[in-house]
């Protein structure tokens, strides 16, 4: 058991490094990095999109590629790599170049995350798996909170570079920490299939057509086009339509990471005693409340109020999903291939979620609709999560037919 703990940790430790610093560090030193290189703005929106981009690839290459070689090595590789992006960063003058790394390391981000139900389930008993996926989503909250700490302390003094080098090395140490125990509690090794050979690719991914399955993809789908304009248009909302200052502002931002470095491991656990369904109940009645508040009493600390019920959910969803996975699906290869193309539908979501509700806020000439929709989309949600079937008499068929069909 301690072992498992420990791999639970490095896997948190590995999203906070591919989330936090390699996609949202970027966005904190911008002001400092375009003051040294000279890039426009402009730019900075090529870059977001090519780094969504790279995360969508990269959650289909994962989903291809963990079957076939195993989740321990997927995510390994994929440590590696993100060191080996942040290391170079520091020493980039080319904005070009400084534009592929960042795209490679959200790439990173995807390769890490979709190979963890593979892990997770052979790593973590059936009844903590709520908890340890709990825990490493809210990984990302981690890594933007060191991201706040790191900034501050170097960038003013125009030492963004340092900022850079620090989190390189501790993804460098996280790295080799990975590859000992992961070696140790032998997840290197790839499922086979009784022939002895690795499940094929094609018949899991027939297998992974069936109802739960599209419902759990529609919900990743809903999922990224309603929490991902919530917190891109929550600033502008602030600012712009409502007046608070950015001092205000900054303090709401602050208090949904601090919630969220403890939401997911909370949310997790008590999956674990109430039921995975009955927390994503939970999760998105928060994320409905948070968005009616905003809707109608955008005023006071309700604002305040509102990003703390937000974080809530926000953390602990990317959790609860791949563990619901993980216990329905009968081998660790038919939930990765199951939580990949859930990525895939998250991404493409949350582009298409940006996209409208930009067009709406412009057409409206307020924000109000577009919370108003997100609070419409949870309840969504809520309705698909109560036709799911339930996760722990699926998860005993699912290993009852996984044994016979051994």
């Amino acid at each position: 058991m301690r072992v498992n703990g420990l791999i639970v940790l490095l896997l948190t430790g590995l999203v906070a490094s591919t989330y936090g610093f390699g996609i949202y560090l970027f966005a904190q030193l911008v002001p400092d990095m375009r003051a040294s290189l000279g890039f426009d703005i402009a730019y900075v929106g090529t870059i977001t999109a090519a780094g969504q981009a790279g995360f969508l690839a990269s959650a289909l290459l994962a989903a291809w590629l963990t079957p076939r070689v195993g989740g321990g090595w997927v995510i390994f590789a994929s440590g590696a790599v993100c060191a080996l992006a942040l290391l170079l960063m520091p020493l980039a003058q080319n904005i070009v170049l400084i534009g592929v790394l960042l795209t490679v390391l959200a790439g990173t981000a995807a390769t890490v995350f979709v190979p963890m139900v593979d892990v997770i389930s052979r790593a973590v008993p059936y009844q903590y798996r709520g908890m340890a996926m709990g825990l490493v989503s809210s990984g990302t909250s981690y890594g933007v909170f060191i991201n706040s700490l790191l900034v501050p302390l170097y960038a003013p003094q125009g030492e963004w570079r340092t900022v850079w080098w620090i989190v390189a090395i501790l993804t460098v140490v996280l790295a080799a920490g990975v590859f000992l125990v992961f070696k140790r509690a032998r997840l290197f090794a790839c499922e086979r299939d009784h022939a002895g050979t690795p499940r094929p690719g094609r018949s899991v991914l027939r297998e992974a057509l069936q109802g739960w399955v599209y419902k759990v993809w529609s919900m990743n789908f809903l999922i990224g086009f309603s929490t991902f304009p919530f917190q891109n248009y929550l600033s502008s909302y602030l600012r712009t339509e409502l007046g608070f200052g950015v001092d205000y502002t900054a303090q709401i931002w602050a208090g949904i990471g601090f919630v969220g470095m403890f939401s997911g491991l909370a949310l997790g656990a008590l999956s674990d005693r109430i039921g995975l369904r009955a927390a994503m109940l939970l999760v998105y009645a928060c994320v409905a409340s948070a968005a009616v508040i905003l809707v109608v009493a955008p005023s006071g600390y309700w604002p305040l109020v509102a990003g703390v019920v937000f974080a809530l959910a926000f953390y602990p969803i990317f959790g609860l999903i791949p563990a619901y996975v993980s216990k329905m699906a009968s081998s660790a290869a038919l939930a990765v291939t199951i939580f990949g193309i859930a990525n895939i539908m998250q991404g493409v979501g949350g582009m298409l979620g940006n996209y409208c509700a930009g067009v709406l806020a412009s057409v409206s000439g307020s924000f109000v609709a577009v919370y108003a929709v997100i609070a419409a989309v949870a309840a969504l949600l809520a309705g698909l999560t109560l036709c799911l079937p339930n996760e722990r008499s699926g998860g005993r068929d699912a290993t009852r037919d996984h044994a016979l069909n051994r």
